[in-house]
């Protein structure tokens, strides 16, 4: 993967990225996805933000090889504090990321959000996490997708601020407000694998001395949640 060729989990994050945009990716690592929005006439400014040194020299490596320094500012800085007053944000990236540090990031970043910003968010476990934050911050989910790539399972939520409050069910809130309504064959393989993992769980407890019922009622209880989404026999 590099700039020209992203990974189909980072081209779908791009789509999401309108043209015009001034963006910020914070955790860029090498900075393909911006280089790539850059190159395409996407944008015309981003900011690169990096928490470690390592991280940031390549995405500078990138940025500089690529001839987009003028475009493309890399900066070391932890999450949203990469985002300058001046730089009139109103598109952030954050992909590739545990739900409870993007979240982390969102939380402890509050203050650099103005409040025009669209969020396109990857997280690569815990998204309810993420869509509970959202809805907690009055974001409205926009649009969901779910991908397969190199075995992998990838979801991209994104989402914007608005005026009223945003009310998502608990249903939503795990499976997402508009996967749940597609059910895509992704979708489907990604619920049947947690419900196969579950039933192992479940079969390893019920083999302990003194077996937790309690939790096991509770699992299989979840395990019933997900047969019902995706209508298959557990």
């Amino acid at each position: 993967m590099n700039s020209t060729h992203l990974s189909k989990r980072l081209q779908t994050v791009s789509d999401h990225v309108e043209p015009g945009s001034r963006l910020a990716d914070i955790g860029s690592d090498h900075a393909y996805l911006p280089i790539h929005l850059a190159q395409t006439h996407v944008i015309d400014f981003g900011v690169v933000g990096e928490v470690a040194t390592g991280p940031l020299a390549n995405a500078t490596s990138e940025i500089t090889k690529d001839h987009l320094l003028g475009v493309l500012h890399p900066r070391l800085a932890d999450g949203l504090a990469a985002i300058e007053p001046g730089d009139d944000i109103n598109a952030i990236t954050i992909a590739g990321m545990g739900g409870n540090l993007i979240t982390h990031i969102l939380e402890a970043g509050k203050e650099r959000l103005v409040g025009k910003e669209k969020l396109i968010l990857q997280p690569n476990v815990g998204e309810p996490v993420v869509r509970s934050w959202l809805m907690a911050n009055q974001y409205r989910i926009l649009a969901e997708q779910i991908l397969k790539e190199d075995g992998h399972i990838y979801e991209i939520i994104t989402a914007k601020k608005t005026a009223k409050p945003v009310k998502y069910s608990e249903l939503a809130l795990k499976f997402g407000p508009f996967l749940l309504k597609e059910k895509s064959p992704v979708f489907v393989e990604k619920w049947r694998e947690e419900m196969g993992l579950l039933a192992r769980v479940i079969k390893n407890m019920e083999q302990a001395t003194i077996p937790d019922t309690a939790k096991i009622a509770a699992i299989q209880s979840e395990i019933n949640l997900i047969n019902e989404v995706i209508k298959v026999e557990s």
